[in-house]
């Protein structure tokens, strides 16, 4: 049980993280680690603690982070990106341009009067390093890593992600990127890494205004206001040429002739063509968007800001309207990006978001980072260096239930609120709201008023803006009634006279003694609508009529020569939404905001408290959004100890996705001991591999290669010209000794796997795009051949010193290619596997996790012990265990927990991930260099049916068959144990049919392994 943390922050906002908490299976143990977290795909917050007491002195600020026991798995992309940043950034920055050097220089610098955060100056430095840095000065090449993401996910689009936390300063980064672009290409304007011109998307309305301060022009800008650009490099900064807009932009407008027909004449006038004539080309949308540039030529930069909502879609079936809308969204933003670069380049994107993740529906595993993310610097890094505030989430309650109501207050009020196609037959007069919903928006009231109190007594007389209370609702419905309940309605009389009917929560109420305030301290907003740009629904400016009156009389009463006319009405409520908690703006006595759907991303008030959600959540994604309004600090002053002091948003409704607090809330008395399982270090010979297969597919393969002996000449390896060795000395001190590797120890198959190499590439490769590596185990065998019957040695020399003379393998590599010849065979189609590109192989090597579950100890495994499911244990596999033990032909075994083993298989049309049980390697034969694995599946009736036959089907007849074919991972097969009664004679069985398929791994006449014997 983790404890309480008084203070989560550790660090300094303008330095590297230099520590942070450990975070176990159960949430931080207490102990502070030394250097930077790992970027993980996780978010640890506060968990549900039900029924517990919090330690003696706790305060009601500390604050109890758990994880969900869901997979924690490292980005290592990131990781590994992140330790060159960190040596260049060391190194002084070497390798860039001058230019360059001097904005790194000048962002890093200690001495400004307004540093940087150091989250963007990674941002940016990593950003920097991989256009000018990386791939040159011994810095390994990571573009091509991205550049091969981008293939597979972006249709090539150069993309590049920076995951900054909400409130981390991404419209900064944007500008520092921005300057640096520009100020290099006018320096050196034939350098085609670098642009003046650059395109800004946003995902509506809201953003794109507030990204006025990218404009050097402007007098907000950021380049003056956070000091970005030293003084003798601001004038050419001016040459930027810079759009801002909203994705919605991208949409094809239909021609002034079409407007106002009706769909069916529409047709008619299409005459049957899938071509409407009568909408603007892509071509022609991206030269409407690009207008602004003027008849300039030269690629642009992207940036995408809020990046989440921009990413290519693989269709799936049975989405939900709401993963239909976002997608269609998605493909707008993309293919916009895409018009864009058909009509004048783009040179880079950088896409900045606080959850670069897909979401549910995408085509995609929901939460799966964007695998071109470069750069992260999360939400627990935030907490850590105090740059956002903290979430508090509900952790008990005396409720009767299980659940902790207000955590999770959908699941409790979900079915018993209107449906917004229900309003119309609805009667919702004199609506009370169902009890948990009530009670939340009570008990969360009672928090707001503590935070209140001491601005009204403190803060209110020096201008400060109050703190703000926002409640998100599902629908216009919804948000309505809960509007009227907080914030009071008016009601006519039966003579005719309108009163002002008190809301329930005083300090919200719009009214005072029955007559409306001239400054509402509640608002409604539908942000979707705002933020898309289109004219208000009728009934939403209905419902929202009286406040809109008010506002319009107060930007009268503030501004008497303004044409207020011409001011509609949602340019109105969008400027009162944007400024609340803005001193002198039209928003800054907003105490509270009910929003439909959620409020806009983008909306920078720093004065949220409290929120509350009422609405489903489905998504980690979707809750961060969400909470994220809420995060953005009010005050920057550093302590005496250099660091931000705590700032915290109560958050009522919100259950994120990766807590366990949206299920019925265990008791959390330990049952038993945690258990470490783990690879045993002295166990090395009891290691598994196994490949990683993203998937599979067909091929027709060559021709089978016939290698003829005697046509070959002897080939003689004797000393040479070229030394194996060389010693340096000066004229006096010491000698230096230079010596060639022992290359007389030199394996035979090493050198056979070198020749290989060679003749694949130089003889047989046709094209870059078709290496043709299905022949390498074939050719492998005939080099094997060649060194044994062709090959004579003397003067010391063995097999070994042709690793060592390039030029000696190219004449055997043309001597052995001179003698192969090819036989036609049937050429059937072969099942081939699609391994991981950057992640090919596993194995049993650096299992570490604790667990609370059964666990049977192992001698015959390398790692320490099979993990048991089931409630209280797993007898199959506890027996299973057993056998592998005790089966002389079992050389090791392993359970499949945290291996990170999988088989891809579809069904029902979407992807899958399955994951077998046990893996056996068995013993090896006399003369045997390759290894027989038998993966094990324990099923039958302690597992659900589903698509256990879809699982087994492909897992023999797919995936065990294109590993087969593949030839470079020895031997596989599978059993399904659907009975424990005769476990030991079915496990014998698979075993001997594994190793009845004696073929030489890599002999191709033997490599369609199509044909699966039963049980194996």
């Amino acid at each position: 049980m983790s404890e309480l943390i008084a203070s989560p922050i550790l660090n300094g906002p303008y330095e590297p993280p230099a520590r942070h908490f450990e975070v176990g299976p159960h949430g931080p143990t207490g102990e502070v680690k030394v250097g930077r977290r790992p970027s993980e795909s996780f978010i640890p917050i506060a968990s549900a603690r039900k029924g517990r007491k919090p330690p003696q002195g706790a305060t009601q600020e500390s604050i109890d982070f758990d994880l969900t026991g869901e997979r924690r798995e490292r980005n290592s992309l990131i990781n590994d990106l992140r330790r060159d940043v960190d040596l260049w950034r060391q190194r002084g920055y070497n390798g860039v341009t001058p230019t360059s050097r001097k904005l790194l220089d000048h962002w890093a610098d200690p001495s400004r009067e307004d540093r940087m955060l150091f989250c963007q100056r990674e941002a940016a430095e990593t950003a920097i390093f991989l256009a000018e840095v990386a791939g040159r000065h011994g810095y390994r090449d990571w573009r091509r890593e991205i550049d091969d993401q981008n293939a597979s996910h972006n249709s090539g689009l150069p993309r590049v992600a920076l995951k900054m936390a909400t409130g981390s300063g991404k419209t900064v980064v944007m500008a520092m990127l921005i300057a640096w672009q520009t100020l290099n290409k006018v320096q050196t304007p034939k350098d085609a890494r670098f642009s003046k011109r650059f395109l800004v998307i946003t995902p509506g309305i809201t953003i794109r205004d507030r990204l006025r301060v990218l404009f050097p022009g402007d007098g907000g800008n950021y380049y003056d206001a956070r000091d970005l650009i030293p003084p003798d490099l601001k004038g050419p900064l001016h040459q930027a040429q810079i759009i801002v807009t909203n994705y919605h932009s991208f949409l094809l407008k239909d021609a002034k002739e079409i407007k106002g027909v009706s769909s069916t004449t529409r047709k008619l006038l299409r005459g049957g063509k899938k071509v409407d004539n009568f909408r603007e080309t892509p071509d022609a949308m991206a030269a409407r968007v690009l207008r602004d540039f003027g008849a300039g030529k030269g690629e642009v930069v992207v940036f995408n800001d809020e990046a989440h909502h921009c990413y290519q879609d693989k269709p799936i079936e049975g989405l939900s309207k709401e993963q239909k809308d976002a997608n269609e969204d998605a493909r707008v933003w993309f293919k916009g990006v895409q018009a864009v670069a058909r009509k004048v380049g783009v040179k880079a994107v950088y896409d900045l978001s606080a959850t670069p993740f897909y979401l549910g529906g995408s085509g995609y595993n929901e939460g799966y980072i964007f695998p071109w993310t470069v750069s992260d610097f999360s939400l627990m890094d935030a907490i850590e260096s105090g740059i956002v505030k903290i979430p508090r989430t509900p952790i008990d309650d005396d409720a009767a239930g299980e659940l902790v109501t207000y955590l999770n207050l959908w699941a409790h009020v979900g079915e018993h609120l209107p449906k917004r196609r229900t309003a119309a037959t609805a009667n919702l007069e004199g609506w009370i709201p169902p009890p948990e919903l009530e009670g939340a928006l009570n008990s969360l009231y009672r928090s707001y008023q503590r935070a209140f109190e001491p601005w009204e007594k403190d803060l209110r007389e020096h201008g400060e803006t109050p703190p703000v209370f926002i409640v998100v609702c599902p629908n216009t419905v919804v948000s309505k009634l809960v509007y009227d309940w907080i914030a009071g309605v008016a009601v006519t009389r039966d003579d005719g006279t309108v009163i002002h009917k008190p809301g329930k929560l005083a300090l919200f109420d719009n009214s005072e003694d029955g007559t409306p305030l001239a400054r509402p301290r509640t608002i409604l907003v539908d942000s979707a609508e705002l933020e898309s740009g289109n004219a208000l629904k009728p009934d939403f400016k209905k419902d929202a009529a009286g406040e809109i009156a008010a506002f319009k009389a107060e930007y009268r009463r503030r501004d008497p020569g303004a044409d207020v006319d011409k001011l509609t009405d949602e340019d109105l409520l969008r400027e009162v939404m944007n400024t609340v908690g803005k001193k002198g703006k039209l928003g800054e006595d907003v105490r509270c905001v009910v929003s439909v759907a959620m409020l806009t991303e983008g909306w920078d008030a720093n004065t949220v408290t409290h929120i509350l959600g009422i609405r489903a959540f489905r998504s980690q994604l979707l809750c961060e959004q969400v909470v994220g309004r809420g995060l953005r600090r009010r005050s920057y002053a550093i302590n005496d100890d250099g660091r931000f002091d705590p700032e915290y948003s109560n958050v009522y409704g919100i259950p994120f996705a990766f807590i366990p607090s949206d299920r019925p809330t265990p008791d959390l008395t330990p049952k038993a001991p945690a258990i470490t399982v783990c690879s045993v270090e002295d166990r090395e010979g009891l290691r598994i591999e196994f490949p990683k297969l993203d998937g599979y597919r067909l091929e027709i393969p060559d021709e089978e290669l016939i290698f003829d002996t005697s046509a070959v000449r002897r080939f003689q390896i004797e000393p040479g010209a070229v030394p194996t060795w060389t010693e340096s000395a000066g004229i006096v001190g010491e000698s230096e000794m230079s010596t060639d590797r022992d290359l007389g120890a030199v394996r035979d198959q090493e050198v056979a796997f070198a020749l290989a190499r060679r003749l694949l590439t130089a003889h047989f490769n046709i094209d870059r795009e078709n290496p043709r590596p299905w022949l390498f185990p074939a050719l492998i065998k005939i080099c094997r051949q060649w060194l044994a019957e062709c090959v004579d040695t003397s003067g010391g020399f063995t097999t070994g010193n042709l690793l060592g003379f390039a030029q000696w393998q190219a004449h055997a590599a043309e001597q052995i290619h001179a003698a192969i010849t090819v036989q036609q065979g049937a050429r059937r189609e072969r099942l081939r596997p699609m391994l991981r590109r950057f992640d090919p192989v596993g194995s049993t090597d650096g299992v570490w996790f604790l667990t609370r579950k059964a666990v049977t100890a192992t001698e015959k495994s390398h790692v320490s012990h099979v993990t048991l499911d089931g409630k209280d244990g797993n007898t199959w596999e506890q027996i299973l265990a057993l056998e592998c033990e005790l089966n002389a032909d079992v050389a090791a075994y392993v359970k499949n927990d945290h291996l990170g083993f999988t088989i891809p298989y579809v069904h029902k049309g979407r992807s899958h991930a399955y994951l077998p049980d046990f893996l056996l390697r068995l013993r090896r034969l006399p003369d045997e260099e390759f290894d027989r694995t038998l993966i094990v599946e324990v099923s039958g009736g302690q597992k659900s049916p589903g698509s256990t036959q879809v699982k087994a089907d492909t897992a023999r007849h797919s995936w065990c068959a294109a590993v087969n074919n593949h030839g470079g991972f020895g031997r596989w097969g599978y059993v399904e144990i659907r009975s424990m009664v005769g476990v030991r004679e079915l496990l014998a069985e698979s075993i001997s049919n594994l190793y009845a398929d004696d073929a030489v791994i890599g002999d191709p006449s033997l490599l369609d392994f199509n044909e699966v014997k039963r049980g194996a």
